[in-house]
């Protein structure tokens, strides 16, 4: 923490499905009537609004009084500007971490459950009662906190990205991506061009979301990392044989330093991380990305 401000604590969170009803159809009888013709209540939807709203009330009344406050949608995270000495309080499902560490530099992130027993807590481990004794702690030093790796993209022109749980590279619509992947350093690295519907890099907490899928139907897939292991799984999605691509490189593991590189031959490949397909970068023709381990980037608060 800054030895000069005092702590600032900003609350992510993302809109409630309520929220997202009522912004579709302006009305709760209109979006009744939606939810009803397509067999739901909207008692359950409003049951969960509330515990959000419980749960962000809690954690606003939790901050001390002298800490400086900031809030933010998940939405308009690409434009929000973290401090070194924030406290970051994600209250929402897993992925609301996932989609703010990519923004981070190290700053604690405290993830709650508005909903326990619904979401894996995984990465929300708090309870929003266990905040106000958490904050302090925090800003001591003196919270038992875990360090995991995320997956880092870096373009030849200086771009780069994070993910917690994986980057995907490949067309913006999923279409058939063409591209020229290289495994290994130097004389012994292995090539092969590609016709296919991308690649996903996954780190060891994001080996149980969408890598996790991948590998279920894959033969021999390669062991999934820990969390906080310095390593990473990737995998090509429906690789297409064909008399110029091929379909050998396809899974493996990167550990340590090592790193997979991609080189575009087509058009519209893009790059993004944990589904958030707005914040991306592009790949021209003939660029380069590399992925690898980017260690210790997430500073998960422990309960």
């Amino acid at each position: 923490m800054s030895a000069t401000l005092t702590p600032r604590v900003v609350v992510v969170r993302r809109r409630s499905e309520l929220e997202e009803l009522l912004a579709l159809h302006g009305t709760r009888a209109a979006a009744e009537w939606y939810l009803r013709e397509r067999g739901r209540d909207l008692a359950e939807v409003v049951d969960r609004h509330e515990a959000l709203q419980a749960a962000l009330t809690t954690v606003a009344a939790a901050v001390p009084a002298d800490w400086r406050r900031g809030a933010v949608d998940r939405d308009d995270l690409p434009r929000f500007l973290f401090g070194p000495e924030d406290v970051v309080v994600a209250v929402g499902p897993d992925g609301l971490v996932a989609n703010v560490a990519k923004y981070l530099a190290g700053q604690p992130v405290l993830g709650v459950d508005p909903e326990p027993g619904r979401n894996a807590g995984v990465l929300v481990r708090c309870a929003a009662a266990q905040v106000a004794a958490l904050l302090p702690a925090v800003a001591a030093g003196a919270a038992p906190v875990r360090r995991r790796c995320m997956v880092r993209a870096a373009l030849d022109d200086g771009q780069e990205l994070v993910g917690l749980n994986e980057v995907y590279v490949g067309h913006t619509s999923h279409q058939s991506a063409r591209y020229l992947i290289g495994v290994g350093e130097g004389g012994r690295a292995r090539r092969e061009r590609h016709s296919s519907s991308g690649v996903v890099v996954g780190s060891g907490t994001g080996a149980t979301g969408w890598c996790a899928s991948i590998a279920r139907d894959r033969p021999g897939a390669p062991r999934p990392p820990a969390p906080e292991e310095a390593a990473l799984c990737w995998f090509v999605r429906e690789a297409w044989p064909s008399p110029v691509t091929g379909v050998e490189l396809v899974s493996g593991r990167l550990d340590g330093a090592a790193r997979l590189e991609l080189t575009a031959e087509s058009d519209g490949l893009v790059v993004f991380a944990d589904g958030l397909e707005s914040d991306r970068l592009a790949l021209r023709w003939g660029q380069r990305v590399h992925v690898g381990v980017a260690p210790g980037r997430l500073t998960l608060v422990e309960p």
